[in-house]
C-alpha cells in the first residue's frame, strides 16, 4: 500500500510568502500528515494479518475434525492407529512444506508449472507476503493430505502412510496450487499475463486443488490395496462396517464446520479492502457473503442426505447425514465467494445427490473407503468446480479477481461458456496429475510389501498388533474392592445371604 506523497515546496507555496519560515512550517506539517499515514498502513497490515492468522488457526482446527470423524469411521480396534496418522499428517506435512511445498507452490517469479523460490522459506518475508501465508497455505496442505488418510484407513501399514503423506504434501499438492493459486500459474485466475480462455480457472478455496486432489489420491490407494475384510461377502455383496463411536463422527463434523469458516471465508487472505471507499459495502461483505453461501451449502446437503437415505435404506442415519454436510461444504468451496445465497442451495442439493450415487456406484464395483473420502471429496469437488462455472455472478467475479474488464462469468448468469471450458480442463488435468503420481507410489508401495498390512494383522486390529495395545483400556477392577459378581437365579424364590466378607 503506498502513500500519498506530501511536497514541503509545493505547501510552502501555498503557505504564502508573508510567512515565516514557510519552508519549514511545510515541511513539519508534511511529516506529521506523513507519520500518521503510515500509522494508517501499519493498522492495515496488522488488521489484515491478524484476519489471515485467525483463518489458518481455524483451518488447522479441521486436523482436529478429521481425526475425530477418522476416529469415528473406524473400527475401535484401530482408532489409535488412524489417530496417530492424522498427528503425522500434520507434522510431516509441516516440514515437507516447509522444505519443498510453499517454494514449488508460490515460488514466483517462475513458470507456469511450478514454482522455484523460497525453499525453505528463504528471503520470507517479502513484498508479496509475510509467514502468516505460509501457515494458512501449509494448513490448507495438510488438509488434502487428510483426506487420503481416510480413504486407506484400517489396512495400511505406517510407514506408507509417512511417505505418502510427505510426497503428496511435499510435491503433489503444491504443484497444483501453484497452477491455479500462484499468479504465475498456467491457469490461475489472478495470472497477470494471459489467461485460460481469458478468465482462468476460478476455485477460489480449493473444490479441486485441495478436495479433489486429496480424494483422487485416496481412490488410487484405496483400489491398489483393495477392501477391507469382510467388506464384501463371497457374493460380492457389501456388508456395513460400522464404525464404533457416531459421538465421535459428530464431534468431528461440528469441528470441520466450524473450520470451513477459516477455510472459505479467508481465502481472501484479507479483509481491510474498500470496493467504494467510505461506504458501508466493502471485501469484509464479500468475506460475509462467503460464510453464508458455505454455510447455506452444507444445510441443504445435509437435509438431502437425510431424506435421501432414508427412501433408499429405511432409516435416518447420522454419519451419512454428516456426511453429506462435508459434501456440501466440498462442493460450495469452489465457488462460494462468487455465487449468491441461492445458487449454494442448489449446489448443496446436487452435491448430495453426487454423493449417493457415488456411493451406489462404489458398492457396485466393490470399492471400500471407510470414509467416503474419494466419493465426498473426489465427487463432490468436482461438482463444485462446475457449478462455479454455471452460477459464478459477473460482479462478484470483478470484485473478486479485479483489473481484467469482461472477464467470462458463468454460462446461466449470461456470462458465456468460457469459465465451463477452462474448468472442465481443471478437472480434467488434476484426474491426471494425481493419477500419474500418486498411482505409481501407491502401485511401488504395494509391490514392496510396504502397503497393505497382513491379514492376521487387519483382523486382531492395528491398536494390537502396531502400536501397542487398543485405544480404550477396559479393566475390571471388581476383585481390587472386594466385590463379588453373582449369578442370580430370578426362578428360585430364595435370596442368596449377603457375605460381609466379599460383598459390598
Amino acid at each position: 500500500m503506498s502513500l500519498p506523497e506530501c511536497s514541503a515546496t509545493q505547501l510552502a507555496q501555498l503557505i504564502g510568502p508573508n510567512a515565516t519560515n514557510a519552508l519549514a512550517a511545510a515541511d513539519f506539517i508534511c511529516n506529521q500528515f506523513t507519520a500518521v499515514g503510515k500509522k494508517f498502513v501499519d493498522t492495515q497490515y496488522a488488521v489484515d494479518t491478524t484476519y489471515l492468522l485467525f483463518s489458518a488457526y481455524l483451518v488447522f482446527s479441521m486436523q482436529l475434525g478429521f481425526a475425530m470423524l477418522c476416529a469415528g469411521s473406524v473400527r475401535a480396534k484401530n482408532t489409535m492407529n488412524i489417530m496417530l496418522t492424522n498427528v503425522l499428517d500434520a507434522a510431516a506435512g509441516g516440514l515437507f512444506y516447509y522444505l519443498f511445498g510453499f517454494a514449488f507452490a508460490f515460488g514466483g517469479p517462475s513458470n507456469g508449472f511450478i514454482g522455484k523460490h523460497f525453499f525453505g522459506l528463504k528471503d520470507v518475508p517479502s513484498v508479496a507476503f509475510d509467514y502468516s501465508y505460509f501457515l494458512y497455505q501449509w494448513a490448507f496442505a495438510i488438509a488434502a493430505a487428510g483426506i487420503t488418510s481416510g480413504s486407506i484407513a484400517e489396512r495400511t501399514q505406517f510407514v506408507a502412510y509417512l511417505i505418502y503423506s510427505s510426497f503428496l504434501t511435499g510435491f503433489v499438492y503444491p504443484v497444483v496450487s501453484h497452477w491455479f493459486w500462484s499468479s504465475d500459474g498456467w491457469a490461475s485466475a489472478t495470472n497477470t499475463g494471459n489467461l485460460l480462455f481469458s478468465t482462468g480457472v476460478i476455485d477460489f478455496a480449493g473444490s479441486g486443488v485441495v478436495h479433489m486432489v486429496g480424494g483422487i489420491a485416496g481412490l488410487w490407494g484405496a483400489l491398489i490395496e483393495g477392501p477391507r475384510i469382510g467388506r464384501f461377502d463371497h457374493n460380492g455383496r457389501a456388508v456395513t462396517l460400522r464404525g464404533h463411536s457416531a459421538s465421535l463422527v459428530v464431534l468431528g463434523t461440528f469441528m470441520l464446520w466450524f473450520g470451513w469458516y477459516g477455510f472459505n471465508p479467508g481465502s481472501f487472505t484479507k479483509i481491510l479492502s474498500a470496493y467504494d471507499s467510505g461506504t458501508y459495502y466493502g471485501q469484509w461483505s464479500a468475506v460475509g457473503r462467503t460464510a453464508v453461501t458455505t454455510t447455506l451449502a452444507g444445510c441443504t446437503a445435509a437435509l438431502t442426505t437425510l431424506f435421501g437415505k432414508r427412501i433408499l435404506s429405511g432409516h435416518w442415519n447420522v454419519t451419512d447425514v454428516c456426511n453429506g454436510l462435508l459434501g456440501g461444504f466440498a462442493a460450495i468451496t469452489a465457488g462460494c465467494s462468487v455465487v449468491e445465497p441461492w445458487a449454494a442451495i442448489v449446489c448443496g442439493f446436487i452435491a448430495a445427490v453426487v454423493l449417493i450415487s457415488c456411493n451406489v456406484l462404489a458398492e457396485k464395483v466393490r470399492y471400500d473407503d471407510p470414509l467416503e473420502a474419494a466419493q465426498l471429496h473426489g465427487g463432490c469437488g468436482a461438482w463444485g468446480i462446475i457449478f462455479t462455472a454455471l452460477f459464478a455472478k459477473e460482479e462478484y467475479v470483478n470484485q473478486v479477481y479485479p483489473g481484467k474488464p469482461g472477464r467470462p462469468y458463468g454460462l446461466f448468469m449470461g456470462g458465456g461458456g468460457k469459465l465451463l471450458g477452462a474448468h472442465v480442463i481443471q478437472i480434467l488435468v488434476i484426474i491426471g496429475w494425481v493419477s500419474a503420481t500418486m498411482g505409481p507410489l501407491f502401485f511401488a508401495l504395494n509391490k514392496m510389501k510396504l502397503l497393505r498390512i497382513s491379514a492376521e494383522d487387519e483382523l486382531a486390529g492395528m491398536d494390537l498388533t502396531r502400536h501397542g495395545g487398543f485405544a480404550y483400556a477396559y479393566e475390571d477392577e471388581s476383585h481390587k474392592h472386594g466385590i463379588q459378581l453373582r449369578k442370580v437365579d430370578h426362578n428360585s424364590s430364595s435370596t442368596p445371604t449377603p457375605n460381609p466378607t466379599t460383598d459390598l
